[in-house]
């Protein structure tokens, strides 16, 4: 069995979507099973590893299913075997979470005899340790169904297996990214976006690119980020759980975010296996 991966988060985060799609590339799917027979399916499965169809078994668990030795199950998997079990969580902000209910007029599994917003605060209580425990989170608030798609089929599919280091652009006015481990504000740099031909570019263009290395303080930001960041990468990589998501945001998420995890991505790329850039925001505003 190549990969185990137990797929749990936030009611409405995706957990549907996630299981059709790695079912479309060769997974054995298991919808929200009881935690208590996570190790058995994991034996059954090991023990008939032709049943895994050279891919592996993707297990969804609900909030309701979640009890507190949920995550001592996770290590026990993770101890018997010592391969590739992976817990990945899903989570979106409130206020999409909110969206998505009144759009589709579910009930929250946990708001009955309270609202939606409260079901949400609550479920986000008891999930808390397992999000300390994930070693992929996903935030799929800015994410159309082919964006979810894209970044699945690059986690599960990467020939290098999987992404260890994720850059991304954003922009603040449409919100942080929530699964992000440290964030860079390049807010301060010059906008080109007040350039007649440049606002319709983006950072992956070259003349905004030149644009933005004219500023002195564009090397100067570069050449401190780079300096923090080879201390940080490798601390966070040996000693934290989990993946690497890097964040670079700007106002609108087109031009200096989208710059700046370009050139972020260069670098890191040479020196790390599983360096993945991606562009949140590039198409969805002009800052």
């Amino acid at each position: 069995m190549q990969q185990f991966i137990i797929v749990t988060g936030m009611s409405g985060a995706g957990k549907t979507m996630t299981l059709k799609v790695l079912e479309d590339f060769g997974f054995i799917t298991i919808d929200n099973l009881p935690p208590a027979l996570l190790p058995q399916l994991f034996t059954l499965i090991s023990e008939r590893p032709e049943a895994s169809r050279n891919r592996g078994v993707v297990a969804t668990v609900d909030v309701r299913n979640v009890s507190k030795d949920f995550v001592k199950v996770i290590d026990d998997i993770s101890m018997a075997w010592g391969g590739d079990v992976k817990v990945l969580f899903l989570t979106a902000s409130d206020e999409e979470l909110l969206r998505r209910y009144e759009r589709t007029r579910r009930v929250h599994p946990l708001s009955h005899g309270r609202s939606t917003k409260e079901g949400i605060r609550t479920e986000r209580e008891i999930l808390a340790p397992v999000l300390d425990r994930a070693d992929i989170i996903l935030d799929t608030s800015m994410m159309d169904l082919h964006q979810h798609r894209d970044r699945l089929l690059k986690e599960f599919f990467d020939k290098d297996g999987g992404i260890s280091i994720l850059i991304s652009s954003f922009g603040y006015k449409y919100g942080v990214p929530q699964d992000s481990s440290f964030i860079i504000d390049v807010r301060c740099l010059p906008n080109p976006y007040y350039l007649d031909e440049l606002k319709n570019l983006t950072g992956e263009d070259e003349p905004v690119k030149k644009y933005l290395l004219d500023f002195q303080e564009t090397h100067k930001f570069i050449e401190l980020t780079k300096n923090f960041l080879d201390f940080f990468i490798p601390q966070f990589l040996n000693n934290v759980r989990g993946q690497l998501h890097i964040s670079v945001g700007c106002t609108g998420g087109r031009h200096r975010s989208v710059a700046m995890a370009e050139w972020l991505g260069e670098i890191y790329s040479k020196l790390y296996s599983g360096v993945c850039v991606i562009h949140r925001d590039k198409g969805h505003g002009h800052q």
